[in-house]
């Protein structure tokens, strides 16, 4: 099996009839859909069960855990996938029917290449019209780089393979229900995507620096979000963007009494970004707590 497509819900119930229909129209058939339920409290059983009794041309899984956030869950779907390549798609969101099609096309060309993690379609609102504007018809190159060598903008349909999930699990953090999925991506720095320009994943794309909650989500998660900004100031990117890190990791550093480590800069550069830090705080950041 090529495809484990993955779903994390939380009180979703109402969305998640789009998305199974979408599942259903699939060009290409040979694939399982894992659902992990992150503790709701709806009536997301009882569609699932409805959507499990029907007869299907794929296997369904669905499975309940304590609420403990989407990184969790895909912790969890991965350990329970048996296609080869593992595509999470977001219970609010769909696919459009022949993107299993298209990816499979994609895939079988570079499938034997063990640099390629995986590849990366185009994710689109629901007009149709890709996020990110890319200028490309396909590009070769990790995630890091396309964000920070080629300029790459938006959210992409990335496609993994589920043994390189399995080499990267997401941290349990105790009493911290979020990660930054980029956590994941920026340590695929040694692999490959293939990105591709086709329309494949249908959302309602908001920048993330317009999502309100944002700050709040990172701010109680601060082990998990200050790892992912400790990681990204360290890598090999422009000076500017992982300066820009460093300041996010101080930033939220304050909201901890764990013992992370400082990233790995000059005295100077460390206490500059800790500077920045504290007075984007009293500036902004204070009348958000």
């Amino acid at each position: 099996m090529i495809f484990t497509i993955f779903t994390a819900t939380f009180n979703r119930a109402h969305l998640l009839p789009k998305l199974f229909e979408s599942l259903k129209e699939q060009t290409y058939t040979d694939f399982e859909w894992i659902v992990v339920d992150d503790g709701s409290s709806d009536n997301t059983a009882e569609v699932m069960n409805s959507f499990i009794s029907q007869n299907n041309l794929f296997n369904i899984k669905y499975i309940q855990q304590r609420n403990s956030g989407k990184h969790i869950a895909i912790n969890k779907g991965v350990s329970e996938a048996e296609g080869d390549l593992f595509f999470v798609v977001d219970s609010d969101d769909y696919i459009g029917k022949d993107a299993l099609e298209i990816l499979k096309r994609e895939w079988l060309l570079i499938e034997s290449d063990p640099e390629f993690a995986g590849l990366a379609g185009n994710k689109c609102n629901f007009s149709g019209v890709a996020i990110g504007d890319p200028a490309y018809n396909t590009l070769d190159c990790s995630p890091l780089d396309f964000r920070y060598k080629f300029n790459g903008k938006g959210d992409k349909c990335e496609v993994i393979r589920t043994s390189v999930f399995k080499m990267y699990p997401f941290p349990n953090t105790p009493d911290e229900r979020f990660c930054p999925e980029a956590l994941f991506f920026n340590r695929l720095k040694n692999f490959k995507l293939r990105y591709f320009n086709e329309n494949l994943y249908f959302c309602e794309y908001l920048p993330e620096g317009l999502t309100a909650k944002i700050f709040k989500i990172r701010k109680d998660s601060p082990i998990n979000t200050c790892i992912c900004y400790l990681e990204l100031a360290e890598s090999e990117i422009p000076f500017k963007d992982s300066f820009k890190a460093m300041i996010n990791f101080y930033r939220f550093k304050r909201y901890t009494a764990a013992l992370i480590r400082s990233p790995r800069h000059n005295l100077f550069t460390r206490n500059l970004a800790r500077s920045i830090a504290a007075g984007i705080y009293l500036i902004a950041d204070k009348k958000k707590v």
